[in-house]
């Protein structure tokens, strides 16, 4: 399977990971697959992949063991299913194991040590773009993630949820399983941290500008 990451390809879209009213129940799957129903955890992962994998893609940035972590959520959330009681959304509790199985990750990366930009995996093109344009994108990725690696797990977490996904701070309060005033004070102090080393760097100044007049449509990373 392709590795999904993201990239400088268009402006930010707003993932919505929001569940509707119709999602308040738990899906019958769900159910089924914590009683061992091999057929309905296949159906989780088929209805569920392409989101957590955006998430994946999101908190790790260009690195090329996205799809390694994606199975290790699943594999996380094949061996946890069993403790899900319904307390909470079945979509918030698996956007909790992604998280915490990503940021595991994370920490464990950075024990290991690194060869020169092994980490970066740079997408392909665009259709009509331009080798300048895609050079400067993945210049531009990779002084973003640069500057996310700088900032606490926890932090970072928020920080791409909030500004760059568009979640709202009470979901992810659910999704960290923090509360929401924690989640603002993560917020605030990553804000501070990231905006003050974008705008030192000619590379993302502007984006750090658009960023802080909260600009809707800014070229930062999007999902393949």
């Amino acid at each position: 399977m392709a590795t999904m990451v993201p990239t400088l390809a268009q402006p930010i879209r707003i993932v919505d990971l929001r569940v509707s009213r119709d999602d308040d129940s738990t899906p019958a799957y769900v159910q089924r697959a914590r009683e061992g129903d091999a057929r309905a955890f296949e159906e989780i992962y088929r209805n569920h992949r392409r989101d957590v994998a955006r998430l994946v893609g999101r908190l790790l940035g260009p690195r090329p063991e996205v799809e390694d972590v994606l199975q290790e959520v699943f594999i996380q959330v094949f061996r946890s299913l069993p403790n899900f009681r319904g307390e909470s959304r079945f979509t918030t509790w698996l956007h909790r194991v992604t998280v915490n199985v990503t940021l595991m990750h994370l920490r464990a990366a950075r024990s290991r040590p690194r060869l020169g930009n092994e980490l970066l995996n740079e997408p392909a093109a665009p259709e009509g773009d331009s080798p300048v344009d895609q050079a400067a994108r993945n210049e531009r990725l990779r002084a973003l993630y640069k500057i996310l690696d700088t900032l606490s797990d926890k932090k970072r977490a928020v920080f791409i949820l909030h500004d760059l996904d568009g979640v709202p701070a009470a979901q992810i309060a659910a999704m960290v399983d923090s509360p929401v005033l924690t989640v603002r004070t993560r917020l605030f102090y990553a804000r501070r941290e990231v905006y003050a080393a974008m705008a030192a760097d000619p590379t993302l100044e502007s984006i750090a500008r658009d960023l802080a007049a909260g600009s809707p449509s800014l070229e930062i990373v999007s999902p393949r």
